[in-house]
């Protein structure tokens, strides 16, 4: 998170004090730099300039419609996995020609406005969802576009709720079958195979997961060549980790430099790739305030305002965030060794565990690396309003891009 820094004893933002962020617009505060998303995306289509290509942002990461335009209007394409989620990226400009639908349970009606709107290509994850594609299409008297999900059983050597590629997972269609399904693919009169997609978890640091995979497509495209099924595209997925502590993590160039590689023999087909937390999760913060300190049994709690309905990555994958005090530790300052804890009614509620902290009441904290599944994965459990969400544009510039919820919000909808 190259823009953060501490400035004259307080943590900036850029040339924004995260404490002026906090004042004008309240805490828990989700806060984003334009400039960071920019940066990551850029970072692949640098990797991809003398390639055929398209990178299909997965919108799970992080859905804000101004997130989106942003990249819609750098030409990005985005992997869909609700009919929520295509109506966000519509509504952000996006092209349709350039969306993907993933996702292992598409409705009927999901499928419907899919086609309707001309989507560029359904991830196909299992036989009866070929076949209720199909049946739609004939209805609406349309070709429907589509790639097989194949589970290369693959260990994405990553934590196992965010690991897809294995056999066990719920997602794709088995390597052992997928010859079988493209043949009956073949056979089904409103369906158009386009191409082949693989993706195989989250938060990946080492590139062998990603190099066996592909090899595996290789394999598969060659024997569906075979037997006179032609791949237009192959969809490598996403999964590319990023740093939260001190992880070795892999950039967009050596990743595609060594897949390129893989598929040197299918040059002209187009390569797709839908990353998600690596565009965005070190381009956002979570700025949250101690409400109090508490000191009990050797125990040294900092009890926050922002709590895992705000942000649940820790207490649901045991994830690790660096947390920053916004007033900069001086060397002569007492440290203890804190919980950060919210306000939830859970025992899980932690945002992080044994940190050397020096905080008092009414400080600010900092909770790096939540741009990807922060807010997108927040809830209202505990009847509390969602937090309002902030863009940094350059250096100075920051604008609102999601009010902060109100009480009446909470029950919007609810009748006596």
């Amino acid at each position: 998170m190259d823009f953060l820094h501490y400035q004259n004893g307080q943590l900036f933002a850029n040339q924004v004090a995260i404490s002026d962020l906090a004042e004008q617009y309240g805490t828990p505060l989700y806060v984003y730099s334009s400039d960071y998303i920019t940066k990551q995306f850029l970072a692949y289509q640098q990797a991809l300039n003398d390639t055929n290509h398209l990178i299909c942002y997965a919108v799970k990461a992080n859905s804000n419609l101004s997130v989106l335009n942003q990249l819609a209007n750098l030409g990005a394409g985005f992997d869909i996995v609700s009919q929520g989620e295509l109506e966000r990226v519509l509504k952000a400009g996006a092209d349709a020609n350039k969306v993907v639908f993933s996702g292992v349970a598409k409705s009927i009606v999901e499928i419907e406005r899919a086609l309707t709107v001309g989507i560029k290509c359904f991830n196909v994850e299992s036989e009866p969802e070929l076949y209720r594609i199909n049946d739609i299409a004939k209805r609406l008297n349309k070709v429907a576009t589509i790639s097989l999900r194949i589970n290369p059983d693959v260990d994405a050597k990553t934590h196992p709720y965010i690991s897809t590629g294995l056999r066990e997972n719920k997602f794709g269609i088995s390597y052992q079958l997928a010859l079988d399904v493209y043949r009956k693919a073949k056979s089904l009169s409103n369906i158009k195979i386009a191409g082949i997609d693989c993706h195989i978890g989250s938060q990946l640091t080492e590139l062998s997961p990603f190099l066996d995979a592909a090899d595996r497509i290789v394999a598969l495209v060659d024997e569906l060549k075979a037997n006179d099924i032609n791949i237009e595209h192959i969809d490598l997925g996403g999964g590319l980790g990023v740093c939260y502590n001190d992880e070795k993590t892999i950039s967009p160039l050596q990743l595609v430099t060594e897949l390129k590689k893989k598929f040197a023999k299918y040059a002209n087909v187009e390569l797709l790739f839908e990353p998600g937390r690596c565009i965005v999760a070190n381009a956002g913060l979570l700025i949250t305030k101690v409400e109090y300190t508490k000191h009990q049994d050797g125990n040294h709690f900092a009890i926050v305002d922002a709590g895992m309905n705000d942000l649940i990555r820790p207490a649901l994958y045991d994830a690790w965030m660096r947390v920053l005090p916004v007033k900069e530790p001086k060397s002569s300052d007492e440290t203890l060794i804190y919980n950060v804890v919210g306000p939830i009614c859970e025992s899980s509620d932690v945002l992080a565990h044994q940190r050397d902290l020096s905080v008092q009441q009414d400080d600010l904290l900092v909770v790096c690396s939540a741009g990807a599944y922060g807010f997108s994965m927040a809830s209202n459990y505990n009847s509390h309003p969602r937090p309002a969400e902030v863009m940094l544009i350059g250096e100075q510039q920051h604008k609102v891009i999601r009010q902060r919820e109100s009480f009446d919000d909470l029950w919007r909808g609810e009748s006596l």
